[in-house]
């Protein structure tokens, strides 16, 4: 079994998106980042990334990661508040510690596109 059937397929992957967004929405220092964005669309681009990502039948169709966050400026704290985020979701779904583990190995390598500030 795959790591998108492990944690539930499409519900628990739409739930987390849920959770996840309401997590970093409500984070002072991560809001700033979501000002003027179509949230329903964006999370429509998250639950099929990380569909494609941790295995679903999703194709994913959005921007490459560089391209779509390149213009945000963000540094190396805000990417690991949203790593936090991502695991304290997961968490709080009960999915398990090694689960998550497979999720982040997936995720963490698309740092170098994404982070464009050390501070």
């Amino acid at each position: 079994m795959g790591i998108y059937e492990a944690i539930g397929g499409a519900p628990a992957l739409a739930a987390a998106v849920e959770i996840f967004y309401a997590r970093v929405l409500a984070d002072p220092e991560l809001e700033g980042y979501f000002e003027g964005v179509d949230l329903e669309r964006l999370k429509a681009h998250q639950r099929s990334f990380l569909a494609a990502a941790i295995g679903g039948s999703e194709i994913y169709a959005g921007r490459q990661m560089k391209e779509a966050h390149a213009p945000l400026g963000i540094r190396q704290k805000h990417f690991d508040r949203v790593v936090g985020h991502l695991v304290d979701t997961l968490t709080e779904l009960s999915v398990p510690a090694d689960i998550i583990g497979e999720i982040g190995s997936k995720l963490i390598p698309l740092q170098v596109q994404i982070v464009t500030s050390a501070a």
